[in-house]
């Protein structure tokens, strides 16, 4: 009797230890990405020439090629410059974004608008969103953008490199200002 009493306690604990929730990765991280929502979205463009002050008109992945001779094109983050994201098949108008500031040689944060696949996401600005760079020479042509939904570097995306608004790039180490 107490054998099958033992056993009834031990069945009547396993669905206890089954329902223990795990602690939730936090959705959102301020320091990762900061953002709010427009009443309309604004695309990229606009916006990238607004804060930047590039004054480069036409879709996203033709501003590489539109910067020269008038602006320095290059493969160094710099606060203010023009990130310019290579045009694919889901973003067929390409992507610009502006650095907001550097971390240190593999990450920066960007400002940008338009970023997103559905009607919702692409009314975000983020006025700051981490980027890291994965690219094997540390050279800035393979990126990953944080994705606050997932809690995650989200995909790589191929990039031209950055457009310099005034000068050319500093060549220093990390700079830790912002626009």
């Amino acid at each position: 009797m107490l054998r099958i009493l033992s056993l009834i306690v031990v069945l009547m604990l396993l669905p206890a230890c089954a329902t223990v929730q795990m602690p939730s990765t936090p959705k959102h991280n301020p320091a990762l990405a900061d953002y709010i929502y427009l009443k309309k979205p604004e695309q990229c463009v606009p916006y990238a020439r607004r804060i930047s002050g590039v004054q480069i008109f036409g879709d996203a992945h033709t501003w590489w090629d539109r910067a020269m001779p008038r602006y320095q094109r290059g493969n160094m983050p710099q606060p203010g410059a023009v990130l310019v994201l290579s045009r694919t098949a889901k973003m067929t108008h390409g992507h610009v974004a502006v650095v907001k500031n550097v971390i240190d040689s593999r990450q920066i944060n960007i400002t940008h608008s338009n970023w997103g696949n559905d009607s919702r996401s692409r009314r975000v600005l983020y006025r700051s969103m981490r980027i890291q760079d994965i690219s094997p020479q540390n050279d800035w042509t393979i990126l990953r953008f944080w994705n606050d939904e997932e809690g995650v570097f989200g995909f790589p995306y191929a990039a031209r490199g950055f457009i310099y608004p005034h000068a050319a790039p500093i060549m220093t180490s990390a700079t830790h200002s912002g626009i």
